[in-house]
Parts: C-alpha cells; sequence; structure tokens
C-alpha cells in the first residue's frame, strides 16, 4: 500500500511538471502536485522513508 502511494506520488509530480512545461490546464494540474506532495507527507508522517 504504502509504496502505491509513493509510486502515484511520482507519477502526479511527474504529471505536474510536463503540464506546467508543456500545456496550459489550468489550476487541475496544481491540484494534482498537491495530492503529490500530500502522499509524500503521509509516507513521511508514518515513519517510512521515501
Amino acid at each position: 500500500m504504502s509504496n502505491l502511494l509513493y509510486t502515484i506520488a511520482v507519477i502526479l509530480v511527474i504529471f505536474w511538471a510536463i503540464g506546467f512545461f508543456a500545456f496550459s490546464l489550468g489550476s487541475i494540474i496544481h491540484v494534482l502536485l498537491v495530492i503529490a506532495v500530500i502522499a509524500i507527507l503521509f509516507r513521511l508522517i508514518q515513519g517510512r522513508s521515501i
């Protein structure tokens, strides 16, 4: 489960970077970034390494 969260977070950060530099999708890209950061913080709070 935790490996899945990390994988989703990495994918969302990659999509955010692509969207930020290549496309103008509006605020949905920033929402994806926030979700990715929350997933990483959730792992850190649980005490697992990234």
